[in-house]
C-alpha cells in the first residue's frame, strides 16, 4: 500500500464522518437519545446530561463504507476484512442495544453483564470459525522474540477473552470528551503501520479507515462534546482493535499499544478489589481518569495527558516491532 493510498483511505473515512455528523447529531437529538449521567460520577459531568449519545453509529457507518469501497477499488476486500467488519458491527450492535435500553428507560444500566457477555462470545466464536476456513495461525508470538505458543483449537478461548476484555476496556475508558476517540485513533494507526510492515494491506486499510473516521468524529466529540459515541462506539472499537492485533499476530503487543485502556481497566479492578477486601478505596474514583479529575485536573488536561501517553507507547511499539 502506497502513501497516497493510505492518505486516500484516511481522507475518505474522515470526510464521510464529517458529512454524517451534522446530519446524525440533530437526528439523535430529535429522537431524544440523550446521555444519562450517573449520579455517583463527578458532579461537573451533570451538565453533560442530555448530550446526544449513540454517536458511534456515525463512524461505524463511515468505517464500513470506506472499507467496502476502498477494499473493492484496491482489491483488498478479503476474508480478514470481513472478519474485522463482523466484529466491529457485532460488538457495535451489542452496544447499540445497551445504549437503546438506557435511553428508552432513562437509566444508567442497559443490557445485563451476562447478556453482553453472551453476545460477545457468540460474535468471537463466529469470527474464529470464519478464520478457520482459511489457514489461520493459532499460535501466539511473544513480542520482540522468535518464541510462539500454538494454542490450536483452544485459541478460540483466548480470542473470546481478548475481544471481550478489550471491548470492555475501551468501554471503561470512554468517560471524558474525546478520550477514546483520540487514544483509539492512535492505537489503530499504530496497528495500521504494523500491518504495512507485515505486508497485510487489507488489514492496514481497515485500520486507517477507523483512524480517519475517529479523527472526523473527534471534531464533534472533543470538549465540549456535541455527541458521545456511547457503548455503540466503544464496544465496537475495543472488539475491532483486539481483532486487528490477532490478525497481525501481535496479540500481546496490544498490551503496550493499548496501555491506556489496560491502566483504566486495572484501576477499576484494583478499586473494587481493595474496597471488597479492605473497605478502603485506592483512588478517589475509578476508572482512573476520574481520579485525576477529582484531584483538580481539568478534563482537557486529563485527556491530553492520556492521548500523549497513548502516542508515546504506540510509537515505542511500532519502533520495536519494526527494528527489534
Amino acid at each position: 500500500m502506497t502513501l497516497a493510498t493510505t492518505m486516500t483511505i484516511l481522507a475518505i473515512s474522515f470526510v464521510l464522518t464529517v458529512i454524517l455528523a451534522p446530519i446524525g447529531i440533530p437526528m439523535l437529538r430529535r429522537l431524544k437519545f440523550g446521555q444519562s449521567i450517573r449520579e455517583e460520577g463527578p458532579q461537573s459531568h451533570m451538565k453533560k446530561a442530555g448530550t446526544p449519545t449513540m454517536g458511534g453509529i456515525l463512524f461505524v457507518i463511515s468505517i464500513i463504507a470506506t472499507t467496502v469501497i476502498a477494499g473493492n477499488i484496491y482489491e483488498l476486500f478479503t476474508t480478514q476484512t470481513v472478519v474485522l467488519l463482523l466484529v466491529l458491527v457485532g460488538f457495535g450492535v451489542i452496544g447499540f442495544l445497551d445504549d437503546g435500553i438506557k435511553v428508552i428507560f432513562k437509566r444508567n444500566l442497559g443490557l445485563t453483564s451476562l447478556q453482553k457477555l453472551i453476545g460477545q462470545i457468540i460474535i468471537s466464536i463466529a469470527a474464529f470459525m470464519l478464520l478457520r476456513l482459511g489457514t489461520f495461525d493459532t499460535s501466539i508470538t511473544i513480542p520482540f522474540t522468535d518464541l510462539n505458543l500454538d494454542f490450536g483449537l483452544f485459541y478460540v478461548a483466548f480470542l473470546i477473552f481478548w475481544l471481550v476484555g478489550f471491548s470492555n476496556a475501551v468501554n471503561l475508558t470512554d468517560g471524558l470528551d474525546g478520550l477514546v476517540a483520540g487514544t483509539a485513533s492512535i492505537a489503530f494507526a499504530a496497528f495500521g503501520v504494523i500491518a504495512l510492515f507485515n505486508e497485510q494491506a487489507d488489514i492496514a486499510l481497515f485500520a486507517f479507515a477507523v483512524t480517519g473516521a475517529l479523527l472526523g468524529f473527534l471534531i464533534f466529540n472533543a470538549n465540549p462534546a456535541k455527541v458521545f459515541m456511547g457503548d455503540t462506539g466503544s464496544l465496537a472499537l475495543g472488539g475491532a482493535l483486539a481483532m486487528i492485533s490477532v490478525l497481525v499476530k501481535a496479540e500481546l503487543l496490544l498490551l503496550l499499544v493499548g496501555l491506556v485502556f489496560v491502566i483504566e481497566t486495572l484501576s477499576v479492578i484494583l478499586q473494587v478489589g481493595s474496597f471488597k477486601l479492605r473497605k478502603k478505596r485506592i483512588f478517589k474514583m475509578s476508572p482512573i481518569h476520574h481520579h485525576f479529575e477529582l484531584s483538580g485536573w481539568s478534563e482537557w488536561k486529563v485527556v491530553l495527558v492520556f492521548w500523549s501517553t497513548g502516542l508515546i507507547v504506540a510509537l515505542i511499539a511500532v519502533f520495536l516491532e519494526a527494528f527489534v
